[in-house]
């Protein structure tokens, strides 16, 4: 899924690497020793806009852009706009976007140094202006602050909740950002469904779950979860995609196809919006 990159030396100081994605598709600046570095998760997020869309999207807590990005990369009708709270990781966005490697990108995504969880006016005043996308993809530090393990601030800054209300707090931005009938994805742990089907509700509908399993008869170690602005249909559960096949650490059929950009994981049901909203 990644592999380092040749590029020229001005473009990235010490303590920071770049990294390819989509077989070369598209490359990102990450700190080499701290923070966090993107993978799988990003590019499941990724996979949940159907191959044809169009649109604005909005990556919140972006980090490097990587989800964001590999949107854009498969989808070339698709403008992003990477939102990020942590400066030095709002500066690897930066970096990445002034790739050479990346100019075939760059017109269509912008940076936004902005906290996810800001209300109302404060939230526009910052840049999250309402009903402006018609996609939002989300990766939340979503393991417990009782699992901040690491010695890394920065990496526990994207790894951790540092409030209960997380869910809620960037549903909440989600909804007010999205235009009616947009798409809201998320990727999360299994342990924290019950948290976003409650900051869904009365939100989002058409809500459909799927599990990401390490292998087949492994439990979940993620739920990836899209829902509409404004739906009133039913909750689906899908089947589950699963990372790896065989013995070894490859990934198997469909994982390699999501990872790498050449399939999407659309939606099932095409929910509308209600009418009021």
């Amino acid at each position: 899924m990644t592999k380092a990159a040749d590029v020229t030396p001005q473009a990235v100081p010490d303590g920071y690497t770049v990294d390819a994605f989509h077989n070369g598709g598209f490359f990102l600046v990450q700190p080499s020793d701290a923070g966090h570095r993107a993978g799988m998760d990003a590019m499941l997020l990724a996979a949940t806009i159907a191959d044809g869309a169009s649109g604005s999207l909005a990556d919140l807590g972006a980090g490097a852009g990587a989800a964001g990005l590999a949107a854009a990369s498969r989808l070339s009708a698709l403008d992003v706009l990477l939102v990020e709270r942590a400066p030095q990781m709002a500066e690897c966005a930066h970096r990445t976007l002034r790739l050479a490697e990346n100019a075939h990108l760059a017109p269509r995504a912008k940076v936004l140094e902005a906290d996810v969880s800001l209300r109302g006016n404060a939230r526009s005043a910052a840049g999250l202006m309402d009903a402006s996308h018609d996609y939002v993809i989300m990766n939340p530090p979503f393991n417990s602050g009782r699992d901040r393990t690491t010695p890394d601030p920065l990496k526990a800054q994207a790894h951790a909740m540092d409030s209960p209300e997380l869910f809620e707090d960037w549903l909440r931005t989600a909804s007010a950002i999205l235009k009616p009938g947009g798409q809201v994805s998320v990727i999360a742990r299994p342990e924290s469904l019950g948290e976003v089907l409650a900051a869904t509700s009365n939100r989002f509908g058409g809500v459909e779950i799927t599990p990401v399993c390490p292998r087949a008869g492994d439990d979940a170690i993620r739920i990836l979860l899209t829902a509409i602005k404004g739906s009133r249909a039913r909750p689906v559960l899908r089947d589950r995609i699963v990372i790896h096949e065989g013995e070894g650490r490859d990934f198997s059929p469909l994982m390699n196809e999501l990872a790498n950009g050449r399939r999407s994981w659309p939606r099932r049901v095409k929910a509308r919006a209600s009418k009021q909203i």
